[in-house]
């Protein structure tokens, strides 16, 4: 059996990683900027995600308008054994991938969009907000915004906002109204254009943006990565994998997936952790924002405004503006406390990957799978890639982690052939 997928499949709870850590995360604190920026997260997020956030619970029930909406959109993603790819490597052991890809929106960033806008629909709320990099937030975003009935802004980073003309289209045809960050929407935004008209954006600025206009207008924010609540979202993908596997009879030796701020590798590989097995888990990096190699383990703020908490985790600095990769997702600043943790204890390995050598992988991958993954996907294929090919890995059992297809982002291999 090659590709493994039922509605049974699909999990009827979230996994919380925080009771299984090898040492209590570290809590949020209040910004060095607004000393009362704790409380302000109470006012912008749906109280049952300030719930989750702070929950030592190690699971939470999926509501079932929820786990339905899972249903619609596409869950269970498939689990695929990648044999053309097993053989163009001559790799002697297995090589599976769950493919994030064939939800709606073409990535996992549903798997928490849908959750935190139905609760924000709870509340009797008509409209939420959000930023995004490359797209693929703000589209999840906006989708889960339009089945919950309510309208969705999102403040897109400036230099995918030129780079992706097709997923501002696909954002406004969920609905969404797109913004390019920085903006004359915000005070924060006017004051960096008044600085630098043409400023390419970054994601901790188009976090800033997007709750100053949440917090003016009375609204809710969505969080897109970075956060314990969106994590355990996000578990649903790494719960289907064990269930999959688990019908073909497979045990993982190696989980690789791509790291931005660490919702789609946490939500694959953490609920692996339970089963007490030394399974070897890797996170993937642009080598151009090199936050486990060159950031610092600190509180540092997660927008660059310093507007909400400030969390303990690697990080280049709420002020630091990347390249101008193609991978937009994977340009924030910081990765999540409880993925840093992990990475500071040795219990996760890094690897930093340029986007070359990504351009390399994604045409790999799609030569032999047919999947034109996403670059941010591409980070973890080059890195899969790098791992078959060791000699010392051979006869191992690897599964990667595709978040996201490529289909909107084929520009990346423009003067490239």
């Amino acid at each position: 059996m090659l590709n493994v997928q039922s509605e049974e499949i699909v999990p009827r709870r979230w996994y919380n990683v925080v009771s299984d850590l090898p040492e209590p995360l570290p809590p949020p604190r209040s910004s060095d900027r607004d000393h009362s920026s704790i409380e302000l997260l109470n006012s912008i997020i749906p109280r049952e995600m300030l719930r989750q956030e702070f929950t030592f619970n190690r699971y939470e029930t999926i509501p079932e308008e929820v786990r339905v909406q899972y249903l619609q959109i596409g869950r269970p993603t498939p689990l695929i054994r990648a044999l053309n790819l097993e053989k163009f490597l001559g790799y002697r052991g297995k090589i599976f991938y769950k493919l994030e890809g064939a939800t709606a929106t073409g990535s996992h960033k549903i798997n928490t969009a849908i959750p935190q806008a139905y609760y924000a629909a709870q509340e009797g709320i008509e409209e939420i907000v959000t930023e995004t990099g490359a797209g693929q937030w703000g589209s999840a975003t906006a989708l889960a915004g339009s089945i919950n009935n309510m309208k969705t802004t999102v403040f897109m980073v400036k230099i995918s906002y030129e780079q992706k003309p097709a997923r501002r289209t696909v954002m406004s045809l969920y609905n969404g109204r797109v913004i390019p960050s920085p903006s004359s929407e915000t005070e924060f935004g006017r004051n960096i254009l008044k600085e630098n008209p043409s400023h390419p954006g970054s994601l901790g600025i188009a976090i800033s943006e997007a709750v100053e206009y949440t917090i003016a207008n009375g609204l809710r924010y969505m969080l897109g990565s970075v956060m314990n609540s969106v994590l355990t979202h996000q578990s649903i993908i790494g719960q289907e994998a064990i269930s999959q596997l688990d019908i073909l009879g497979e045990s993982p030796d190696t989980l690789i997936g791509c790291v931005g701020g660490g919702s789609n590798f946490g939500g694959f590989v953490f609920p692996f952790l339970q089963s007490g097995r030394p399974i070897e888990l890797i996170a993937s990096t642009a080598r151009e924002v090199p936050k486990f190699s060159k950031g610092s383990y600190e509180y540092d703020a997660i927008d660059s405004a310093g507007i909400l908490p400030m969390l303990r985790m690697y990080t280049l600095g709420s002020k630091f503006v990347p390249e101008k990769i193609y991978a937009g997702g994977l340009r924030y600043h910081g990765a999540a406390p409880s993925l840093s943790l992990l990475v500071r204890s040795g219990r996760v390995n890094t690897d930093e990957v340029p986007e070359d050598e990504v351009i390399q992988a994604l045409k790999i991958f799609a030569s032999t799978q047919g999947i034109i993954a996403a670059p941010e996907s591409g980070h973890a294929i080059a890195s899969l890639i790098r791992y078959a090919r060791n000699r010392d890995n051979q006869g191992k059992t690897i599964v990667l982690n595709v978040s996201g297809h490529g289909y909107l982002d084929l520009k990346i291999f423009e003067g490239r052939e």
